[in-house]
């Protein structure tokens, strides 16, 4: 019965918002993260893309609307970066994920906030935070401008998966901690074991004054560490497997993707 229910939902959707083929093919055009897609993806990605531009709000802050432009190419590939997350999983999973999202709000550009963090020893520490991105259990999505139009490429970076995954994080508590609901086939002493095996090697080389192997903000929280290795699945994925082999294979099976059989064959990696 609600399988059915949702067939006629999409159809009468469909019937009176046409997908628009010509904005998701520049929307492709301008962003390689999507045109490594192939085409079935490409096609189930769009139409969850062009429905979460109708169910959520896209916002644009007073000052950037007024001197910016951000047609509806862009505002479907933002969409499209979102609904990348949950394109493995059925409607009725995506639906449930992005429940607690009603918007994404796109400031002019980064900005700060107050942040206080004890440390191990109960010490209090008071500092500054700049950000392109944030995420509450109720407010908006907020990212920076500038961040979103760095985003959409190949390069490991990317704020909106970012984000949206600390909304996923958010599934089953009110704040980031770095474990999100999992489906059945994965284990939470799994999850626990392959996440602490990043997270302890990435603190490891960070008190060495090493570099790391992802962005070392992951190193920063294990909810920022859960974010950031998302960032890295999905747009670096060769870099993440070489790095972190177990924690690739373990977001291919909760996200249902393979994002390193996207890579072009010229690349020289073998998925």
């Amino acid at each position: 019965m609600l399988e059915r229910l949702r067939r006629w939902r999409a159809a009468r959707f469909a019937a009176r918002h046409p997908f628009p083929q010509h904005h998701w093919a520049e929307a492709r055009a301008r962003l390689p993260l999507l045109a490594a897609l192939d085409e079935d993806e490409a096609a189930r990605l769009g139409q969850r893309a062009w429905q979460f531009l109708h169910a959520k709000r896209l916002s644009l802050h007073p000052e950037l609307a007024a001197s910016t432009p951000f047609d509806p190419p862009a505002r479907l590939g933002l969409a499209a970066q979102a609904c990348l997350l949950t394109l493995g999983w059925n409607d009725a999973e995506h639906e449930e994920a992005f429940s607690g999202l009603r918007e994404i709000l796109i400031l002019p550009g980064a900005f700060t906030r107050q942040v206080e963090e004890m440390d191990e020893a109960g010490v209090m520490h008071e500092y500054v935070d700049e950000r392109a991105g944030e995420t509450s259990h109720q407010g908006p999505v907020v990212v920076a401008f500038p961040d979103l139009m760095d985003s959409g490429g190949n390069d490991g970076f990317n704020v909106v998966i970012h984000e949206l995954a600390h909304k996923l994080d958010m599934g089953n508590s009110l704040d980031i901690d770095g474990f999100p609901p999992l489906p059945r086939e994965i284990a939470p002493a799994e999850w626990h074991r392959v996440f602490m095996g990043v997270w302890e090697d990435l603190q490891a080389r960070v008190a060495r004054g090493e570099s790391t192997p992802i962005d070392d903000y992951a190193a920063t929280h294990p909810g920022e560490c859960f974010a950031v290795c998302c960032e890295v699945f999905f747009t670096a994925p060769d870099l993440l497997h070489e790095a972190y082999p177990d924690l690739y294979a373990l977001l291919a099976r909760y996200f249902r993707q393979d994002p390193l059989a996207r890579l072009e064959p010229s690349s020289g990696i073998v998925p």
